[in-house]
């Protein structure tokens, strides 16, 4: 890979979020002109041959490596499929790594707490363009009297995100246990002045969705995870996906994560609270679950009818992401790129020891699904293995 490419590919990686940070849609690619005005892009591009199964083998090659002990791969599509793994279950056994195993899913959780509401809006119980303080009155101060329910879903609310203050990661891994109330957390965000007049800007982050996972216990009258199980786990036989709650192993087979400490210390971070993200990025699955899940979403078996086009369409051209004046690049859950020719979208997730993704095109004609036990999981840039992963099931990142 050209040092050229391999930018390009990290610049776009970062609109999904693979970079553990929160994305940059500054340095992706731009969005079709149909996408950006706020539509969905109706375009046939050349359609996706067979996995290069010899790339992806490549991609795979020298686990477990400096930048990750294990990774498990799903492609699928009309022209074939590959699955593959490589690295190891733990470092201590070094035993093959278990494809079948869970994972922390990160914030692909916010596709499953996206979905949820878009079943809440087709079924009449909200409104995407209602307030959300008509639902949260007791939550939502006046002075966020006018964000959305579709501004929470597309990162456009203007609420701060706010985290617990820890600036380093050995603080960071003394509170892995905390427990967060996220009523508390939204009341902390909102306490402070608004980032951006609601709609006006796009910010990545975790706290819309920490909202909106309030937003459907309230509506619902029963917990965030068990409408979640009910309405996606369920039907779609999800069996080894689940929100964890308080508990902060990982049940059943999983291959253990790990993070770089220090001067270069491996340090084992697979037991980790997970209620700082809750809604936003709690989940854990398998990378099964995950490609199941995303071809019932793509072809409309998850969020039915015209509601799941908010999934697909991007704020107009005159959002721009806060801080760098780029193309908005986040639709209500979703994430969009171009990659190969071919408009991609997907959602990724970073928590300590773990990445995962979700891609596809509009009409499934290629799908991908990634894990990568990263030991940057929570790095700036993005992980090696993954980018490698990334451009031999997708391609390279490519503009218009």
């Amino acid at each position: 890979m050209t040092t050229r490419t391999s930018r390009t590919v990290v610049a776009a990686a970062l609109v999904f979020g693979i970079a553990a940070g929160s994305a940059s849609p500054a340095l992706a690619s731009a969005p079709s002109p149909a996408s950006a005005a706020g539509h969905s892009a109706p375009s046939v591009p050349p359609a996706y041959g067979a996995p290069d199964a010899e790339a992806l083998r490549s991609a795979l090659l020298g686990l477990p490596s400096g930048d990750a002990t294990a990774a498990l791969v799903r492609v699928g599509g009309t022209s074939g499929v590959w699955r593959g793994s490589a690295g190891v279950h733990d470092l201590v056994s070094g035993r093959p790594a278990d494809p079948a195993g869970r994972f922390r899913a990160g914030s692909v959780t916010k596709v499953f707490t996206a979905a949820v509401v878009l079943q809440l809006a087709s079924e009449g119980r909200l409104g995407l363009d209602r307030p959300v303080r008509r639902y949260l009155p007791d939550l939502i101060p006046a002075a966020y009297g006018t964000v959305t329910v579709r501004q929470l879903l597309n990162h456009t609310s203007g609420i701060p995100n706010i985290g617990p203050g820890y600036t380093t990661p050995e603080e960071v891994y003394a509170h892995r246990f905390d427990r967060y109330d996220p009523a508390e957390v939204v009341r902390g965000a909102t306490a402070r002045e608004r980032t951006f007049a609601p709609g006006t800007q796009q910010e990545y982050g975790n706290i819309g969705y920490t909202v909106a996972g309030l937003l459907i216990e309230r509506v619902t009258h029963d917990s965030y995870a068990s409408q979640v199980t009910r309405r996606i786990l369920e039907p779609l036989g999800l069996k080894d996906t689940y929100l964890p709650g308080d508990d902060p192993t990982i049940r059943g087979p999983h291959n253990r994560g790990y993070q770089v400490y220090g001067d270069g210390e491996l340090r084992d971070v697979t037991v980790w609270g997970t209620s700082d993200t809750w809604a936003a990025g709690a989940l854990i699955s398998t990378t099964a679950d995950l490609e199941r899940f995303t071809r019932a979403l793509f072809a409309g078996r998850v969020v039915r009818g015209p509601l799941l086009e908010a999934m697909f369409t991007l704020p107009g051209e005159e959002v721009r992401e806060y801080g760098t004046g780029a193309p908005a690049a986040h639709s209500a859950g979703l994430s969009m790129m171009r990659l190969g020719g071919h408009e991609v979208w997907g959602k990724t997730g970073g928590r300590w020891g773990y990445n995962t993704a979700i891609a596809a095109t509009r009409d499934l004609s290629r799908t991908l699904v990634y894990s990568v036990n990263a030991t940057d999981a929570k790095g700036q840039d993005m992980n090696t293995t993954a980018m490698n992963v990334v451009v031999a099931a997708l391609g390279a990142p490519s503009r218009g």
